[in-house]
């Protein structure tokens, strides 16, 4: 299952990073190909200073060996090895009333001391971040997850849509990152599902991820914005990078496993505005985003 896995995700960078080369149309993804000293490795892809994407990553990485203290706790062993493979990516376009993106799917088994696989598991998801809030941008992007997730299940998009509005809340703000869409982890063999069944369902959200957000890259790209418009995406990317290094489960998982930590904080936007104490002006643009984001809602 891992060489299964790890070989989809490789085409799916492949497709995706094709893809919005073409969407963006001026910039091209510069690839490092890196090695884990303790096992593993990865490519890292990203995009810059484009005509759509003023940066953004797709990574792929797959990883092994003696599971660090931290998981050794967490998974309440005294000794194991691992292995995990993924792919990572986020988004974030130049023009405020273009949404960030962010996916990610993965794969991860435990071994005992004899090699044996112990415990096995995929995770992923993917989430819609708008500084401009587009109702018919939410329902097409919630949309196309509810209609991957229902040819497999038809409690899995009501599931992890909460999953992910519980996850991606910055509790120390007391609001959502985004408008959500879904967030699933520990998707394990059962008496009902069996790995292949989570094989098929994790990838085929993959496949439906460029479907979900490209459209909406091609409606909103070319709308005149101003530089308060400007400030007010930057203000709020700041809430994204606040979530990603506060909260954010694959980060820190990064950094305690000796990750390449360009790679991890590959998610961070280039630039970032902390201003002191801002509201929205009531009954603004800005203030109907803070209104979601405050008490997320179901879209389809």
């Amino acid at each position: 299952m891992k060489n299964k896995f790890y070989k989809y995700i490789e085409n799916l960078q492949n497709t995706i990073t094709s893809t919005l080369e073409k969407v963006d149309g001026l910039a091209s993804f510069k690839e490092d190909i890196w090695v884990r000293e303790e096992g593993g490795g990865g490519k890292t892809r990203v995009i810059e200073n484009g005509a759509i994407f003023e940066k953004g990553g797709v990574n792929i990485s797959s990883v092994h060996g003696e599971l660090p203290e931290v998981l050794r706790k967490q998974f309440g062993v005294e000794e194991g090895n691992f292995f995990a493979c993924g792919l990572s990516l986020v988004l974030h376009p130049i023009n405020p009333f273009v949404p960030t993106v962010h996916a990610n799917w993965r794969y991860f088994e435990m071994y005992n001391a004899s090699g044996e696989i112990v415990t096995q598991w995929f995770g992923g998801g993917q989430d819609l971040t708008p500084y401009y809030l587009f109702d018919e941008d939410a329902v097409h992007f919630h949309q196309t997850c509810k209609t991957a997730c229902d040819r497999h299940h038809p409690d899995f998009y009501p599931k992890f849509k909460k999953n992910c509005d519980d996850y991606f809340w910055n509790a120390h703000r007391n609001e959502a990152r985004g408008i959500g869409g879904l967030f699933f982890d520990y998707l394990k063999e059962t008496e009902d599902f069996s790995l292949e069944n989570r094989y098929d369902f994790v990838t085929e959200i993959g496949n439906s991820f460029l479907n979900s957000y490209v459209p909406i890259v091609e409606k909103r790209k070319g709308i005149s914005y101003t530089a308060a418009q400007k400030d007010w995406q930057e203000i709020r990317r700041g809430r994204y990078v606040e979530f990603n290094l506060v909260h954010d489960k694959g980060t820190l998982f990064g950094l305690k496993t000796n990750g390449r930590i360009e790679s991890i904080l590959m998610s961070l936007p280039p630039k970032v505005q902390w201003k002191y104490d801002v509201y929205p002006e009531e009954n603004s643009d800005e203030a109907k985003l803070i209104s979601v984001l405050k008490n997320p809602k179901s879209w389809v």
